[in-house]
């Protein structure tokens, strides 16, 4: 390391630039913008990214984002494009090209084949008198003063300037179309925000023979079997009809403890929690956990539209799920 330099101020330096370069896009979200989302919105193929070097790696994101938020979107390198990928782009699709300059040689060497095709093309660039620029339909610019770079070579703030532009199309687009998160949640069904905003109650509560019950006037010995038997650390307690009369826990039982109760003779409505907390099948797992949590409580009786019991389930089920 150069005895001149100092980490700290070259850290701060940059992200000051960084900041002043996506500061300046405000002034560039205009009319353009409008036509380009409008564009999106009234096409009725996909939107094909291309970037070269930087670009393109800012590109495959702005693609994955589109895609994840509504808007169907892949990624296509330019030069393989030339080379056979072309194929995979349709006169309904739309091209957003990616270069800050607005003239690399192998985006610019596409330009007469969509123009043939009579694909239409927005440009994302930081030059808007370039080729790319005025051969596309709507030019998005994100044109910076400086790269961070303290030798304004590398590609810094520009290609930050381009991934927030992209990001601002993206959610842009996203409440245009009425996105919501549960369709957000469906193009990520394997992660954990998938997983809290579509997996239910009923999806992961313990049914039939595996939910435990009793009814009121068991003994107390007679519950404790029954919550042993089933290993969920609780009982629902039925009254006569098939309702809910309340629940006990592990937790009951420790206040039970504290309590002078003969455990041979005591009946289960003497010590259990009077009806309790309960979740409906239909309930988001996530919503049943917020009951739990709130209530600082580890289990829930799901019950259905007559108060009846039809399952159960507790904090390591939803741990389980991933859910927490």
């Amino acid at each position: 390391m150069s005895q001149s330099s100092d980490p700290i101020k070259s850290a701060q330096r940059t992200i000051r630039l960084e900041l002043e370069a996506v500061k300046g896009l405000l002034a560039h979200i205009d009319a353009d913008f409008v036509r380009a989302c409008e564009l999106i919105l009234s096409s009725k193929g996909r939107v094909v990214v291309v970037g070269m070097g930087k670009s393109g790696h800012i590109g495959n994101k702005i693609a994955a984002t589109l895609a994840s938020t509504g808007t169907t979107a892949f990624f296509v390198h330019p030069a393989e494009a030339s080379h056979g990928d072309m194929g995979m782009i349709t006169r309904d699709d739309i091209i957003l090209a990616l270069s800050n300059s607005g003239s690399t040689h192998e985006i610019i060497t596409l330009l007469p084949l969509i123009k043939r095709m009579g694909i239409q093309l927005i440009s994302l660039t930081g030059n808007p008198d370039s080729t790319l620029a005025k051969a596309a339909d709507v030019n998005l610019n994100v044109h910076v003063e400086h790269e961070a770079c303290p030798l304004n070579l590398a590609p810094t703030s520009s290609t930050t300037a381009a991934l927030v532009m992209g990001d601002a199309l993206a959610v842009a687009l996203l409440e245009a179309r009425g996105f919501t998160a549960e369709d957000f949640a469906f193009s990520h069904p394997g992660g954990a925000l998938g997983r809290r905003l579509l997996l239910k109650v009923e999806d992961v509560m313990h049914i039939g023979a595996e939910l435990p019950q009793v009814v009121r006037g068991t003994s107390l010995k007679d519950a404790l079997l029954e919550m042993t038997r089933k290993g969920l650390g609780m009982t629902v307690v039925l009254e006569a009809d098939g309702t809910l009369a309340g629940i006990f826990t592990d937790g009951d039982l420790r206040r039970t403890l504290d309590r002078s109760i003969d455990f041979q003779q005591a009946r289960i409505e003497e010590v259990m929690t009077l009806h309790g907390k309960t979740a409906r099948a239909d309930m988001l797992a996530a919503q049943a956990l917020k009951i739990m949590e709130d209530n600082k409580i580890n289990a829930l009786v799901v019950v259905d539209n007559d108060d009846r019991p039809i399952g159960a389930l507790n904090m390591h089920d939803l741990l389980r799920a991933g859910v927490m």
